[in-house]
């Protein structure tokens, strides 16, 4: 899994994108030697010349085939092919006039593009190669035979086209190598935030695994604990309220039980497949047995043929939680809809409770907070990350009539627990 980052890493985006600028340099200036040649205008030793351009095109070359491996491209790398292209402008520079050419100016493209994408300390070494291969351009480089005319109307023009030349490369692509480092660096804090969610998620496990290794035991005295009250005791109305609470535990102590099949099935990775509507009326009908005082509308709007999905464990138990969370706002009247189209899967779920108070709108979702008296404030944070691990998302919104509205949106083909 290694291989993919690498080949999506900053440095080795910036270094196709110096491999890009280099070959335009390199044609420009195999074009502006081409038509010096041909129409004899300057006196220049043109073996010297071709033997640096070939030596440069032959970099290009080796610095795009490098780029297909995977190797990791570190930033030292980075920065000695800057100083390539350093040495290699140098070169041509001395055999063309040396400091007084107009090109000269071209020294400030890979200093700039280095200031953007390097630490400091690498810009610095390289501005300070510059300066020295400046410097001793001013003091020794192949005479350029030209009249004093010819000599001034060429750094004019040369100057001219230097400039538009730096500033075309700098604006266009050290803007862009800019933006790709704020990429990387946006990406490096989501993914320590996923990290962060990951080791409160694991907190939460933790301890809901030992709360239901717990729980087996009063669950059981409770279930034998009413069994014999409903034997000793013949009241009518009791009965009723002893047969709801035996209903009740009897549902506690099965989702401890799918709990443990649940992690099992995920060892397998046996989860199955079925159509999206047995899936959610499944739920329903174990969440109605769970909140009996609830009462909701179902309405599948999409249309034939139903697809298919393997919803993992903690997916349905993510839809649970949202159905509480809407019936804990108001339990009477809810809509649930499903919908799909080519791409999504769609369950909403509307109540008519109070809505989503703007002034805490961002804070729900966040681990240990609430806006209900009772509750630890784990549900939705919970259902969330299971619902971003199957590929989708989970939204709120206040309904424009009064109430929320929950957004659950899934993939077509839900990826469940996958051992990435």
């Amino acid at each position: 899994m290694l291989a993919p980052v690498q080949l999506l890493s900053a440095t080795r985006q910036n270094l196709w994108r110096l491999t890009l600028i280099r070959t335009l340099v390199l044609a420009a200036q195999a074009g502006s030697v081409g038509i010096a040649y041909a129409f004899d205008l300057l006196p220049l030793p043109w073996f010297q010349l071709c033997v640096t351009l070939g030596f440069s095109m032959l970099l290009c070359a080796f610095t795009a085939i490098r780029l297909r491996t995977t190797w990791p491209v570190t930033e030292l790398e980075y920065a000695l092919q800057l100083a390539c292209d350093l040495f290699i402008h140098s070169a041509l520079l001395y055999f063309s006039g040396g400091s007084t050419n107009p090109f000269v100016s071209y020294y400030l493209v890979p200093l700039t593009i280095a200031a953007v994408t390097l630490p400091w300390r690498f810009s610095v070494v390289l501005s300070g190669i510059a300066l020295t291969l400046y410097t001793l351009l001013m003091m020794q480089s192949y005479p350029l035979d030209a009249g004093a005319f010819f000599r001034e109307k060429l750094q004019i023009y040369g100057m001219w086209l230097s400039f538009a030349l730096s500033a075309a490369v700098i604006t266009f692509f050290a803007t862009k190598m800019a933006h790709e480092l704020r990429r990387q660096e946006e990406l490096r804090a989501l993914r320590r935030e996923e990290g962060l969610r990951d080791q409160q998620l694991l907190a939460v496990a933790t301890q809901a695994a030992g709360a239901a290794h717990e729980l087996g035991t009063p669950l059981s005295t409770m279930s034998v604990l009413l069994k014999e009250m409903r034997r000793d005791h013949l009241d009518p109305e009791l009965q009723d309220d002893l047969s709801v609470l035996q209903d009740q535990v009897k549902l506690c102590k099965e989702t401890l039980q799918q709990l443990v099949r649940a992690a099992e099935a995920n060892r397998r990775l046996a989860i199955e497949e079925q159509e999206v509507t047995d899936w959610l009326n499944e739920a329903l009908n174990r969440w109605h047995l769970m909140r009996p005082e609830a009462t909701y509308r179902f309405q599948c709007l999409g249309h034939a043929p139903v697809p298919r999905l393997a919803p993992p464990p903690d997916l349905t138990q993510a839809l649970l939680n949202l159905l509480n969370n809407a019936a804990d706002a108001c339990p009477e009247g809810l809509e649930v809809c499903l919908d799909w189209d080519a791409v999504d899967l769609t369950i909403s779920i509307r109540d008519h409770g109070p809505g989503v108070p703007l002034a805490i709108a961002e804070q729900i979702g966040k681990p240990f907070f609430t806006t209900k008296g009772k509750g630890f404030g784990l549900g939705l944070f919970l259902s969330k990350a299971s619902v971003t691990r199957a590929g989708g998302s989970v939204k709120l919104y206040s309904h424009e009539d009064g109430g929320t509205l929950t957004e659950l949106r899934l993939p077509r083909v839900a990826r469940g627990n996958e051992n990435e």
